[in-house]
């Protein structure tokens, strides 16, 4: 096996990561605008970070959703129960996501939108970990000819 067939192998692996990362790192800057202590300018910052982010989580889920968990599925029967508990994961969150979104554009308060992103980072941090953990392996042999965007999300 050449070294372009060999990270083509492992890019399965390392794109999940590097969405994970990049979902934690807009997750801290959703937090870090929150923590601010202006309430005005906050909710300005929440608006444009979390809409953001938002969309990002939802898009990333919603695309593993139809493209690379089907795939997984196919290829790897035996990860179905896991694959339907991941996709329940998504469900949650995307639940999640809706109120977080309400709570934004309503009066809430920092406290209040405060324990929306923790719920968040709670559900977010458990997925993220049970995930890697039941598919990196997976994910690292998987020869799959398809753009990581189609599969993960634009992120």
């Amino acid at each position: 096996m050449g070294e372009s067939e060999k990270n083509r192998l492992i890019a399965w692996n390392l794109e999940l990561q590097a969405a994970h990362q990049r979902l934690h790192r807009a997750l801290r800057l959703a937090r870090e605008s929150l923590e601010a202590g202006d309430t005005a300018s906050a909710r300005a910052d929440l608006l444009l970070y979390c809409k953001g982010f938002c969309a990002a989580l939802d898009g990333h889920h919603v695309r593993e959703d139809v493209g690379l968990l089907p795939e997984l599925s196919a290829r790897h029967p035996s990860l179905r129960p896991t694959i339907a508990k991941l996709q329940q994961d998504h469900e949650m969150i995307a639940m999640l996501l809706g109120r977080f979104d309400r709570a934004i554009t309503s009066d809430a308060t920092p406290g209040e939108l405060a324990m929306h992103l923790d719920g968040l980072s709670a559900i977010m941090e458990s997925h993220f970990r049970y995930e890697e953990r039941a598919l990196l392996g997976v994910l690292s042999t998987l020869d799959l000819d398809a753009d990581p965007h189609d599969l993960l999300g634009p992120l």
